[in-house]
């Protein structure tokens, strides 16, 4: 049984949400961020990063402060506004392929200490510890965790029942997606969308697996105080159907002091290997994998897919890792070997030729994405993937909604 909660947030004053809210901080690049900071005064981007103008190296401690103050301005001009009750929310994101609709709610801290919100990636101490003391300096937390639901009529009806009614935001981004955000916020629409969850079983956790961690730590160090707010973290609830899951791809710096003709030899042991020469290619199946080095692309399939019997040594990203990049290009440690890059699977096939061409990496490998069962299987059996197994939307925008600890 899933608990949530309507919670008060803060949010953007409805004249300025388009102007507000922003991409996560760490999507930008030097020079957007730059931009965004110098014409845009209302951007959350000042919030998150307040200290962006100040070249020197500040402590974490200071940067933290500065992000309060800097939140506590933004609320002193009205630039964002308290809700006078607890609500949930419905979302939906338009972009040019895929449309994303959910809930925003409360998700319980307990729920994920039982197991009942399911957990598929491993997490850093070090970025948990981090995070947790932001949420415990700054007091808000803007990143809510996503997280999908099995599909469900009850919930279904209920979303599109209430997207005919008047929404408080509806604009557009210079990314060219639509963003539509509703209150739900009667009583009646209260109680009933809690029961549709209490009838779930399991939520799992699609993204934000340091959130959540952090979260859990925060309400540990603080549960002693009382505060209610500490007993939930915030979360965008989406039905697994309607999720995309991309694949990380991988690119490598060197073969490991092999010759490309003793690389593909050492290859051909465990993958049938078809010369796709300059055929842009892309894996379409499980178990198959692409390949790009010294100017071709080459088709790899496993072998042994036949025989494989346990749930992870069946994951791609790990069949890779199995017998390619640890035996054969010596990288044991995917989260910090620097000789190894990930580039999202939404971005062209052809930027991992331009790295490669441009001699800034010697090899590729391309694969084919994980879909929910795979990451529910894993879940369930309390398994966790390999880093950057995958790359899963929708994203949410920084700013949108506050929720306060």
């Amino acid at each position: 049984m899933a608990k949530i909660i309507p919670f008060k947030a803060v949010r953007p004053a409805p004249d300025k949400v388009a102007l507000v809210s922003c991409r996560v901080y760490d999507d930008y690049s030097s020079a957007e961020l730059a931009a965004w900071l110098s014409f845009n005064p209302y951007s959350f981007l000042h919030v998150i990063n307040p200290a962006y103008a100040n070249t020197q190296r500040i402590t974490s401690d200071k940067r933290f402060k500065g992000v309060t103050h800097k939140y506590n301005d933004f609320k002193k001009e009205n630039i964002l506004i308290q809700e006078e009750k607890p609500m949930f929310y419905l979302y939906e994101i338009q972009t040019k392929n895929n449309t994303f609709t959910g809930i925003i709610a409360g998700t319980s801290i307990e729920d994920y200490q039982n197991n009942v919100i399911k957990k598929h990636e491993d997490t850093l101490q070090y970025r948990v510890e981090l995070f947790k003391d932001y949420l415990h300096q700054t007091g808000f937390n803007t990143e809510p965790v996503l997280i999908t639901y099995p599909d469900s009529t009850e919930i279904n009806t209920f979303i599109s029942i209430h997207k005919k009614n008047r929404p408080i935001y509806e604009f557009s981004t210079t990314t060219k997606e639509k963003h539509t955000l509703w209150k739900i916020d009667t009583e009646t629409e209260i109680n009933l969308l809690t029961e549709h969850f209490e009838a779930i079983p399991n939520l799992y956790i699609a993204d934000g697996h340091h959130r959540s961690a952090s979260a859990e730590m925060l309400y540990e160090q603080n549960k002693a105080t009382g505060n209610p707010n500490l007993n939930y973290f915030m979360s965008f609830l989406i039905a697994e159907s309607n999720v995309k899951i991309y694949e990380f791809n991988r690119v490598i710096h060197d073969l490991n002091g092999h010759t490309k003709e003793e690389f593909i030899k050492l290859l051909a042991k465990n993958f049938i290997i078809k010369d796709k020469k300059s055929e842009l290619f892309q894996p379409e199946n499980k178990y198959e994998f692409g390949m790009y080095l010294d100017g071709r692309f080459y088709s790899l399939e496993y072998k042994h897919k036949e025989t494989k019997k346990g749930i992870l040594e069946n994951l791609d990203a790990q069949i890779l890792y199995d017998n390619v990049l640890h035996p054969i290009l010596g990288i044991g440690d995917l989260r910090n070997d620097e000789r190894i890059d990930y580039i999202p699977g939404k971005q062209a096939l052809l930027h991992i030729k331009e790295l490669i061409d441009e001699g800034e990496f010697e090899v590729g490998f391309m694969l084919y994405p994980s879909n929910v069962n795979e990451i529910k299987l894993l879940a369930d059996n309390n398994l966790i993937m390999p880093p950057k197994s995958t790359y899963i939307e929708p994203k949410f925008r920084s700013g949108l909604l506050v929720y306060e600890l």
